[in-house]
């Protein structure tokens, strides 16, 4: 009842201030008004204390009460407000420190009510008029960008309900892939395994094939050795005619002694073509150099091809010496060896040949044709090709199942993610905004990452990637914090808050550096925008006046 009684006699009390009946000091706002009525007596009361004062001591600019209260209209108290009633624009109370300050605080002029130091024009009506064009188009553009807003949401709950179905299906669907998956490895797996079998034994045989010219290469090899160190002819190989060779000089000092040849000779005296096939050449294969490779390695000297008169031709080998044999291109894949016949000629072909580079590119070639492995043959080649189809069927089934899981994956962030407590911000997932300045140009994927990249070109830096929600507590969806971005030279990781703001358009508004390493962007979107009330944009002219 004393609720009612109380809310009755404030209305009594307006109309009456209004129609002039009840008056109140400069300074008291009409909220106010009872309370600076006389009292018994014509007194006033001061309003936190017991102190009562004559009535005429209100605003007579000297503070009486200890709480000030007496001096609603001058500067007198200290830490007092002074009430502008603004007519015709937005009341406010200012600090009574600022009347009769010399300057014009009240648009109505009213806290320079002296006009000694200075005389206020009457601006509220022009105020009021920007103002109430300020609130009209504010509140068109929150009512667009609500309407906006709306579709977001129903767009959201459109996408979470299709996300989550979209999982169901595709989850029932990998199965059924796996399936179909395994089926293919199996077969696969057996296809591989004779054309594994097949593709080994080829190799084997090619091996075999390889190392038996390769020990022809060196058998051939190793003959010649023989004919140039045995340089009488005698079908021996002695201490002395190895000695002119510096390529047996054992403990590289300049010259070759009797003791290191004895060293490669086994401590024998001489070796026969025979001994020296089978134990002296294994020892100085891998260092011998013949004489022409010899004089190629004295320096600046002038070497001229040796004419077809100073080449030194072997002499015909007699028939209880073993034959050299022929070079690899003339054995045949079966062949052997010793299948070649003599070709008195054949040193003074190889001595010109040294000169003539395209023969010994040309040569150099067909080694190399030789060394590639032969085709499979026709049931090999059907073996790889029923495993390749069967590898070609099991990896396509592998993408599909690749391909669904990771769809499965993107489905399952989405529904992860909080995009408001309508989902309204679900729609700038997976889009992203710029805002250029002077020096840089800023980039937002919300959800994702910010970013940085200056504007002359270069490498873009990451400013911080998604974290959560950093509103206030009773507005969490008003900021966003993007967290452990590039680390600064001995500083922070780079971060970002970001400060939502209602707008029509999604659009990065700025982005500043408050703090090292630490930035701040401002962001326009529907999905912030509320829904107006006709409260918000009523005019409160002074505050509670009819």
């Amino acid at each position: 009842m004393s609720a009612m009684l109380l809310s009755v006699l404030s209305v009594v009390v307006t109309i009456l201030v209004v129609e002039g009946a009840i008056g109140r000091p400069r300074g008291v706002p009409l909220s106010r008004a009872l309370l600076y009525q006389p009292g018994e007596g014509n007194t006033f009361k001061c309003l936190n204390t017991v102190q009562e004062f004559p009535f005429e001591y209100v605003n007579d600019d000297y503070c009486d009460c200890d709480d000030g209260s007496d001096e609603p209209g001058t500067a007198a108290c200290p830490n007092m407000k002074f009430f502008c009633q603004n007519k015709g624009h937005v009341a406010e109370d200012i600090l009574s420190s600022r009347v009769n300050d010399g300057y014009c605080d009240c648009c109505d002029g009213s806290d320079e009510y002296q006009q000694e130091k200075i005389q206020c024009p009457n601006t509220c009506d022009e105020l009021g008029r920007k103002r109430r064009e300020d609130l009209v188009r504010e509140k068109e553009l929150r009512e667009t960008g609500f309407n906006i807003r709306k579709q977001y949401v129903e767009e959201g709950l459109q996408n979470l309900q299709t996300n989550k179905a979209l999982v169901e299906e595709l989850e029932k669907s990998k199965e059924q892939m796996l399936g179909e998956r395994d089926d293919l490895e199996g077969k696969k797996t057996e296809a591989e395994s004779p054309e594994k079998e097949a593709k080994e034994k080829h190799e084997k045989a090619w091996e075999a094939v390889k190392a038996e010219r390769q020990a022809a290469r060196d058998k051939l090899k190793a003959a010649q050795a023989f004919q140039q160190l045995d340089r009488n002819r005698d079908t021996f190989i002695t201490v002395d005619e190895m000695l002119s060779q510096s390529c047996f000089d054992k403990n590289m000092d300049g010259s070759v002694t009797v003791e290191e040849i004895k060293e490669y000779l086994e401590d024998q005296e001489q070796s026969t073509e025979d001994e020296f096939l089978e134990k002296i050449w294994p020892n100085i294969k891998e260092i011998y150099k013949p004489p022409v490779e010899e004089s190629e390695t004295k320096g600046d000297e002038d070497v001229s091809p040796p004419s077809p008169t100073d080449a030194v031709k072997p002499p015909s080998i007699s028939p209880d010496r073993k034959q050299v044999p022929p070079p690899i291109e003339d054995i045949t894949e079966g062949g052997s060896p010793d299948d070649f016949e003599d070709d008195d000629g054949s040193d003074d072909d190889e001595e010109e040949d040294d000169y003539n580079i395209p023969a010994a590119e040309e040569k150099k070639a067909e080694e190399e044709d030789e060394e590639k492995m032969p085709d499979y043959d026709e049931e090999t080649k059907r073996l790889i090709e029923v495993a390749d189809e069967a590898r070609r069927l099991y990896d396509e089934a592998d993408k599909k199942v690749k391909d669904v899981e990771s769809q499965i994956s993107n489905a399952k962030k989405y529904l992860e993610k909080d995009f408001g407590p309508e989902n309204e911000y679900a729609f700038l997932y997976n889009k992203c905004f710029e805002y250029t300045e002077r020096e840089y140009t800023y980039k937002l994927c919300p959800f994702d990452k910010a970013s940085q990249r200056p504007k002359s070109g270069g490498s873009e830096t990451n400013l911080g990637l998604w974290g959560h929600w950093d509103g206030a507590s009773d507005d969490k969806y008003s900021a966003q914090k993007y967290e452990k971005g590039q680390n600064c030279w001995n500083g922070p990781d780079r971060s970002v808050k970001i400060l939502l703001q209602c707008g029509i358009e999604n659009q990065l508004l700025s982005a500043s550096e408050p703090s090292r390493c630490e930035y701040q962007f401002e962001f326009a979107t529907p999905a912030r925008c509320t829904q107006p009330t006709p409260e918000e944009y009523q005019m409160n002219y002074d505050h509670d006046e009819l």
